[in-house]
């Protein structure tokens, strides 16, 4: 028997190659940043590569960013659910929001259960080093967090909040309208943007429209200013001047027949300690990421709309805040 035939063929590892042999690590960083910023067709197209090769480089150059951002140590989390498509398809995003970036984004519903498996993911060690947990105002969310979290506070998100508040806006919108026959009721009829949007983002044409609407209708104006000076709750350091700042405003309701604005006094009340939470000095953090990290996600299913590789959404997810390599 000849020898040489039983000799083993080594092949020898480049570091500067690609997961493909086609392609140089160097060409996969470039697709992958510009994937960043433009959809996976695009970027074919531009290369003129075929789209399932873009979607393969741009998944290895995520992976190597993640692999540079190291382990997180979270001591403050934002935790949120993203929708995957219809049919109330969520998956659980949680955040680090003192380093500003998304770290895990799993489950198979927006359940007790699959947050917890965030917490097996994280580990018991590192659990119990989280010192504040923001979230909406999730009853799972929150009994996930005190089993497995029991040294942080917990804080209610100030936009879930203001959501909600600006949905009970919108109920005395419609409300009004059903009320309502003739000119009175033409006012009211495609003001829905304008009444939910804040005045300093209306254009002249809206805050004008809304002059004409808020004269002839003085119960939405006054909902609407309720709604407008909500804000001011999260500008107070101490939690006595927030409840008081808070009960002023609820006796603004008296004899006002908002109904939709009593409901949401009365879900406030059942909440108000994770509320509160905000008033104390170690609790201020940028709340503004949440929102800024949920406007990326939607980007981010505009682009992979049609796309069912569930892997690829967690990939843009957890990079999307993550400095370019």
């Amino acid at each position: 028997m000849d020898c040489r035939r039983c000799q083993k063929v080594k092949q020898e590892k480049l570091n500067w190659l690609a997961d493909s042999p086609f392609y140089t690590k160097r060409f996969a960083f470039y697709v992958g940043r510009r994937c960043r910023d433009a959809s996976i067709r695009d970027v074919a197209q531009e290369l003129h590569l075929d789209w399932k090769t873009v979607k393969a480089l741009e998944k290895q150059y995520m992976q190597e960013q993640l692999r540079r951002a190291g382990a997180p140590g979270p001591k403050v989390i934002g935790i949120d659910e993203i929708s995957l498509r219809k049919g109330h398809t969520y998956r659980i995003v949680v955040s680090d929001l003192l380093r500003m970036r998304p770290i895990w984004f799993g489950g198979k519903d927006r359940s007790e259960e699959s947050l917890d498996l965030f917490f097996q993911w994280l580990g018991p060690k590192k659990s119990q080093r989280i010192r504040l947990a923001v979230m909406d105002m999730w009853k799972a969310f929150r009994n996930s967090t005190t089993k497995n979290a029991p040294e942080a506070a917990i804080l209610f998100d100030k936009f879930h909040i203001l959501r909600h508040l600006g949905e009970a806006l919108d109920k005395v919108r419609k409300r009004e309208y059903a009320r309502l026959s003739g000119k009175k009721r033409e006012f009211i009829k495609g003001q829905k943007y304008n009444l939910l949007s804040h005045r300093e983002n209306l254009s002249l044409d809206g805050r004008a429209s809304l002059k004409k609407l808020f004269r002839v209708n003085k119960r939405l104006y006054t909902a609407y200013l309720l709604r407008e000076s909500f804000g001011q709750l999260w500008t107070y350091e101490k939690e006595g001047w927030a409840r008081k700042f808070f009960d002023n405003w609820c006796a603004s309701l008296k004899w006002q027949r908002l109904k939709p604005f009593e409901e949401f006094v009365r879900m406030i009340e059942r909440h108000w300690d994770g509320i509160a939470t905000f008033c104390q000095r170690e609790n201020k953090v940028s709340l503004g990421f949440v929102e800024g990290l949920n406007n990326k996600i939607r980007v981010i299913q505009r682009r992979a709309y049609g796309l069912r590789d569930e892997e690829y959404i967690r990939l843009k997810v957890l990079t999307c805040m993550l400095k370019k390599i």
